[in-house]
């Protein structure tokens, strides 16, 4: 009897997350067949603790791209992702439908900070996945990975959206510099100089 008590409030309360909804009409981002064209993968450098992670990550910048994510899609390698772009600071939320493995999801403020991680989210899953902060960019990556690669809150990502790839490149530059070469150490000087 309380095992049946059990299953039948289960039932009544199930969260959002088990709900189905209609399968999206061809043409509609969540449709299998309509063909969404993203451009060439670009790198995406996260800067932790123990060094830089690369990723050659697909950059969903279009409403279209945005909704359908990574959906569909059967294997991510560990050094590819996603960057979702949504232009303007804002709070976002995300959701798992019709995405077939576990993913962690990367929220980013304006200036490139982790400002929050969740971390194997469940596939097919419709519950909200929000990012609690307003931010500029979410990075999708294999489920799992974060942790594995010591993400944390707090590192950076460096792409050309959060304007902070010239900094990277700046210090990379000033750290192969021969210091007992003026040549060189004006080249330097000079890449850095605002325009």
């Amino acid at each position: 009897m309380k095992r049946f008590l059990i299953s039948a409030a289960f039932a009544l309360f199930a969260p959002v997350a088990f709900a189905q909804l209609p399968p999206a009409p061809v043409g509609d981002p969540a449709h299998p067949e309509t063909v969404i064209e993203f451009g060439e993968a670009e790198t995406v450098i996260v800067a932790t603790n123990d060094g830089d992670v690369v990723f050659e990550a697909l950059i969903a910048d279009s409403e279209t791209e945005r909704q359908r994510g990574l959906m569909f899609r059967e294997e991510l390698a560990d050094n590819e992702g996603m960057l979702f772009d949504y232009e303007e600071v804002q709070t976002v939320s995300m959701w798992m439908r019709n995405t077939l493995i576990s993913l962690d999801l990367i929220y980013i403020s304006p200036e490139g900070n982790i400002l929050k991680i969740i971390a194997n989210a469940q596939p097919h899953s419709l519950r909200s996945l929000p990012s609690d902060f307003p931010v500029l960019g979410v990075l999708e990556v294999r489920g799992g990975l974060t942790r594995d690669a010591g993400i944390r809150p707090g590192d950076i990502v460096r792409h050309e959206m959060f304007d902070n790839l010239e900094v990277a490149e700046i210090e990379d530059v000033s750290e192969d510099v021969d210091e007992t070469s003026p040549d060189v150490e004006a080249e330097a000087d000079a890449s850095a100089a605002p325009e």
